[in-house]
């Protein structure tokens, strides 16, 4: 994927859902996920908030050609990669997509499968399931299913933020996506 995330700005006074220290046993780093896309395939973006002890740091972009499933992921690979060590995380999506993949090894088992889903299906998105899967044997991540749109404040901003990326900022080209569609 071509263009950068914008590291848009701190939050302050952000809702406090979640996570603050890592001294009552929580994992030091928190992150929140979303991703939107307008159509499926379409313009797509996403937003992740990344709260650790030295702050809390939001990141988005929007892409021109996408899937929803594929901003889920780009949200939850941008939040892991901008931490700089091996950390305890706590990440949250409301996509089941991303959470079952990591959580119930479906990932795992698409790539032992050498990314098939079974003898005539193969894997989507498997370049970015690789950089989770990587990022997974890095970190410590407890992956944490929301349910979207019933007004958990973190789970909301980064829907709002995802929906604006898609909307006004989509500019970035998605190049695996858009090569494989030819």
């Amino acid at each position: 994927m071509t263009g950068q995330p914008s590291r848009r700005r701190r939050v302050r006074g952000a809702p406090k859902r979640g996570l603050a220290s890592s001294a009552d046993g929580d994992p030091p780093a928190t992150i929140y996920t979303d991703g939107a896309c307008l159509g499926n395939p379409g313009p797509g973006g996403y937003a992740a908030i990344v709260r650790t002890p030295s702050g809390v740091t939001q990141f988005c972009a929007g892409y021109r050609l996408t899937t929803n499933n594929r901003m889920e992921m780009m949200a939850a690979l941008v939040g892991l990669e901008s931490l700089t060590e091996a950390s305890r995380v706590r990440l949250y999506s409301d996509s089941q997509y991303l959470i079952n993949g990591m959580r119930l090894g479906w990932a795992r088992r698409w790539q032992r499968n050498g990314w098939r889903r079974n003898a005539r299906e193969p894997a989507l998105n498997s370049d970015l399931w690789q950089r989770l899967l990587d990022l997974d044997d890095r970190h410590k991540i407890e992956w944490v299913w929301v349910r979207g749109h019933v007004g958990d404040p973190m789970n909301e901003l980064c829907d709002r933020l995802a929906v604006d990326q898609a909307t006004r900022h989509a500019e970035s080209v998605d190049e695996a996506y858009e090569a494989q569609r030819g």
